[in-house]
């Protein structure tokens, strides 16, 4: 037996003294650490007392019978494999065992070979799904910095609601870090096994939203070849975040209304309802209910929507977080890029709580990650800082949040400029001001949203 093998605790719950004799040698001899009991109600103390990798319990016991112990094991510990063993069995009786949860089912006399296959098997089928959670845990709840008295009232707020299934609704302005704190909710709530499934409702023409979300069937419209699952379908228990719910058309919005109140679906093209049942986790960097006054958000999916709301706050109304979050970007940014910074100066962190942040977290993650890769030398100081001028910063923190955009002001430009810069400060100073928002900014500009992310990666620009 390996090493994982050897250190696997079993429980075994058998009344029959030699059955139970038998059983724990050929467990022993596998390299198993072995605690017998001869009853299930001590059976079930153990388990609340010790951990244990692997329950094997005989099903008929002298106070209460094996099914019991597989229900009342199961609500302390969902994951554990139990394996229940009868002499007595019966297709109504297994059918019973593995409804409640059991691993496996097994008949007397015992094939004890066999037997310790299928613990080892059971064992193997743990570990692996602990490695899975813990891989997700790594990939979802990706850290949330912060030791400003907003962000720790916030992170109170998700472990709170975390566990439960009610929609939540992550209002603040672009770069925040809204889809973190949805990715936070469902690396904590019930089903973290469950897909993530993030679709940005700004992105999309309304057709290719509606095909995005509910999936379409084939030969629904011109290029559907196949029939295609939509968001909520893949998000089948699991969690669909919705960004930037608040430029979702009106067509659009009364079917997630519908999709919200009847937990069902239906393709486009399709006649035939399919039920879903995800976690919903909208947001929004416009305040909707300016947009529901403007009859342009339905008031009714709004009040469906925020069963609770989370409001996170712009970086610049929290600067003691900067700090924080400036050493964890370069640890990270060193990390993936090859880096090493072994000093940073004073006047790096005051460069950076001076200035007003109107991509906020975003924002910074970038231009630490511009400071570290551009470093000439393991340190980093203010000159290592490529920041835009205050009066840009300023004019982008005008108003509460994302609302409407201001009329498009376009700044003359410097005879020195090539036509490269000139387009790179146009669409930099249109995001400004909104806030990131690609859509309003494309709309600004007379361009596609498709265009538009093109140029931000063009030009490395910090949206």
């Amino acid at each position: 037996m390996n090493e994982q093998a050897q250190k696997a605790k079993i429980l075994l719950i058998e009344d029959d003294p030699d059955g139970r004799q038998s059983v724990s040698e050929a467990l022993l001899a596998s390299g198993y650490d072995v605690l017998s009991a001869e009853s299930g109600g001590q059976g079930l103390e153990f388990f609340e007392k010790q951990a244990f990798d692997a329950v094997l319990s005989d099903v008929k016991l002298p106070d209460i019978d094996g099914i019991e112990v597989l229900k009342k094991i199961r609500q302390t510990d969902a994951d554990i494999p139990v394996l229940l063993m009868t002499a007595y069995g019966t297709i109504q009786t297994a059918v019973e065992a593995l409804k409640a949860g059991a691993y496996d089912y097994i008949l007397k006399p015992l094939d004890l070979t066999d037997l310790q296959t299928k613990i080892g098997r059971a064992i193997e089928t743990r570990n692996l799904r602990s490695q899975v959670f813990s891989l997700k845990q790594e990939l979802f709840a990706r850290p949330i910095i912060g030791k400003s008295k907003q962000m720790l009232a916030i992170l109170k707020q998700v472990k709170t609601i975390a566990p439960t299934q009610a929609n939540v609704l992550i209002l603040g302005e672009s770069g925040t870090g809204k889809e973190l704190i949805a990715r936070a909710l469902h690396a904590l709530g019930k089903n973290p096994d469950g897909e993530f499934v993030a679709v940005n409702c700004g992105a999309f023409a309304e057709t290719l939203l509606e095909s995005e979300l509910f999936g379409h069937e084939k030969g629904a419209f011109t290029g559907a070849n196949q029939m295609r699952q939509g968001a909520f379908e893949r998000a089948h228990g699991g969690t669909l975040f919705l960004d930037e719910i608040g430029l979702a058309s009106a067509q659009v919005q009364s079917r997630l209304l519908r999709v919200l109140e009847e937990r069902e679906i239906m393709r486009v093209g399709g006649s035939k309802s399919v039920p879903v049942e995800a976690r919903i986790v909208a947001a929004s960097n416009r305040d909707l209910e300016e947009l529901v006054r403007e009859n342009k958000f339905r008031h009714d999916l709004l009040y469906r929507l925020q069963v609770i709301t989370i409001s996170l706050p712009p970086l610049r109304t929290r600067p003691e977080d900067i700090h924080p979050l400036a050493d964890y970007f370069v640890a990270l940014s060193c990390k993936e890029n090859g880096r090493q910074i072994e000093t940073i100066e004073p006047d790096f962190y005051t460069a950076l709580e001076k200035h007003n942040w109107p991509g906020n977290v975003r924002e910074l993650r970038n231009v630490i990650e511009s400071a570290v890769v551009l470093a000439t030398e393991p340190k980093l100081t203010a000159d290592s800082l490529k920041l835009s001028s205050p009066q840009r910063s300023e004019a982008a923190t005008c108003g509460r949040g994302n609302l409407l955009p201001r009329k498009l002001e376009i700044t003359t430009p410097q005879t020195n400029q090539t036509l490269a810069e000139i387009e790179r400060n146009a669409v930099f100073e249109s995001l400004q001001r909104h806030q990131g928002n690609r859509t309003l900014a494309a709309e600004e500009l007379n361009i596609s949203t498709r265009t538009i992310q093109r140029k931000i990666k063009d030009y490395d620009l910090p949206f």
